[in-house]
């Protein structure tokens, strides 16, 4: 969904091709995961995702096909290929769109979700083992709100805003304390209508692509 935009060369913004090569939830983890640990290979991959190799090296190809990852041939070889994101972050706007694509953009939001809600799960499982000046700065709230389209448009942008002020490179180096770790900061801000207002209900049938059958 809209967000801080990263310099163009260090995004993605999901057109319709790309769109749909994101559109299964297999595929936006494997982004997840090489963006937030650095080049892998399918076998790791799947470890981590509860799969088989022969799955996880599948959706990798079809992430390449839509230049999503691409090859590390510095730590690859013939019999074993790495992968790495070519993206840093991905941009999407439901609206610059066709509407025919409203399926896929819903299965990747969906997606998105999933990741998410499983990032705060392990926090909140681990939290407790953290050091004690870890547990007190983070937080868990919501806050239910009666807002205008433009003001919750607002309150988006004013977070993100704030958000910026903290931004700095996650590699080590000079501008980088030593006690600083990284910091998942989620920002959900999710309008809930009343049926009479929202517009035509989407295809519960997944794209295409969804579709395919994985290999076994």
């Amino acid at each position: 969904m809209p967000s801080p935009l990263p310099a163009p060369n260090e995004r993605v913004d999901l057109d319709t091709r790309t769109l749909r090569a994101l559109a299964h939830p297999v595929r936006v983890r494997l982004m997840s995961l090489l963006r937030e640990h650095g080049p892998s290979n399918a076998t790791r991959l799947a470890d981590q995702l509860g799969l088989n190799t022969g799955a996880s090296s599948y959706h990798l190809r079809q992430l390449a096909a839509a230049g999503l990852v691409e090859e590390d041939t510095e730590r690859g070889n013939a019999r074993e290929r790495w992968w790495r994101s070519v993206h840093r972050a991905t941009y999407f706007d439901p609206y610059e769109l066709p509407e025919s694509d409203r399926p896929a953009s819903a299965v990747y939001l969906t997606a998105i979700a999933a990741d998410y809600a499983e990032r705060l799960q392990r926090a909140a499982h681990e939290f407790l083992t953290y050091p004690e000046a870890w547990q007190r700065s983070g937080d868990m709230s919501d806050f239910r709100l009666v807002l205008t389209p433009g003001e919750a448009a607002q309150l988006v942008a004013e977070v993100h805003a704030v958000i910026e002020t903290y931004r700095r490179s996650d590699a080590v180096g000079a501008d980088r304390p030593p006690d600083a770790q990284v910091v998942w900061a989620q920002v959900q801000v999710m309008p809930q209508l009343p049926p009479e207002l929202r517009t035509a209900p989407i295809d519960p049938a997944s794209p295409t692509d969804h579709e395919e059958t994985e290999p076994s």
